[in-house]
């Protein structure tokens, strides 16, 4: 079946809005979806409706504090509780003090941004470093965007700020508090060979991960064969996303065929949730 558990949208940093993201799975007769932007959800609010056809299940990215990458993913939990709205918010409260720092190194070194052509560039959501990049290549600093990520945005480059991230045992914490599903994504992203993933994977098992994306786009087949290793060692489930972003990453398209056995244990616990 199609389906596809790890996209963006607009309100972070991906390039269709949250309605758009639905037509296009219903276009692409996607059977379920779930948004999962980078610690926000405000996206879900704007979708009004869901076609026939498609099972909708709510989503989140958390940044985990970690040397290398570690996102934590979130499903099926509660929008409105308190504690997950206002942790959220103060993540997001925090990036838009970092954008401002970002935007005075810039004038620092002679780039012309301002936080209103960034605000305009994101259409009033989340302002990340892709809006800076657009501006960057409209603006004539570099030839196009990836050249701008490349020089300046990426981490270890001049003008890369990070962001705050929650310790992964608060995140899991929070994201269960809050009646969700707590999955570590992309593992290949953490950098770490076979047995410190394993050691990592153990450790977040304690601290009540209850999940692993085994399947996703930019996973190789040996790969995904060691995930679903750790999954069944471990008593996770197993989750497939893309991490479609739209034309910011034109390579990986919305929604991935996987076999749906393999996902009933987390589709029946999270539409039970």
């Amino acid at each position: 079946m199609l389906i596809d558990l790890h996209t963006h949208s607009t309100a972070s940093d991906g390039t269709y809005s949250p309605e758009e993201l639905i037509l296009e799975a219903k276009r692409k007769k996607l059977k379920y979806l779930s948004l999962t932007d980078h610690d926000t959800i405000d996206g879900l609010s704007l979708i009004t409706s869901i076609p026939d056809g498609l099972i909708f299940i709510n989503g989140v990215e958390i940044s985990a504090e970690f040397p290398k990458t570690l996102h934590i993913l979130g499903y099926g939990f509660d929008p409105e509780q308190t504690e997950l709205n206002s942790t959220l918010k103060e993540l997001q409260d925090f990036r838009l003090n970092r954008n401002k720092k970002m935007i005075e190194n810039m004038k620092a070194l002679g780039f012309d941004i301002t936080l209103e052509e960034l605000e305009k560039e994101a259409g009033g959501e989340l302002i990340g470093r892709p809006h800076f990049a657009n501006l960057f290549a409209r603006k004539g600093y570099v030839d196009n965007y990836q050249e701008a990520f490349d020089k300046y945005l990426d981490k270890g480059k001049p003008l890369y700020l990070n962001k705050k991230r929650l310790h992964p045992e608060k995140a899991i914490k929070l994201l269960r508090d809050a009646g969700g599903i707590p999955v570590i994504a992309h593992p290949y992203q953490t950098k770490l060979d076979n047995d410190e993933l394993e050691q990592l994977v153990g450790k977040l098992t304690g601290f009540g991960l209850m999940g692993i994306e085994v399947y996703y786009s930019q996973h190789a087949p040996g790969q995904i064969k060691f995930y679903r290793y750790l999954a069944d060692k471990y008593s996770l489930l197993i989750t497939v996303g893309s991490d479609f972003h739209g034309s910011t990453k034109p390579h990986i398209e919305l929604g991935m065929n996987v076999e749906e056995k393999i996902l009933q244990p987390f589709l029946h616990e999270v539409i039970k949730t």
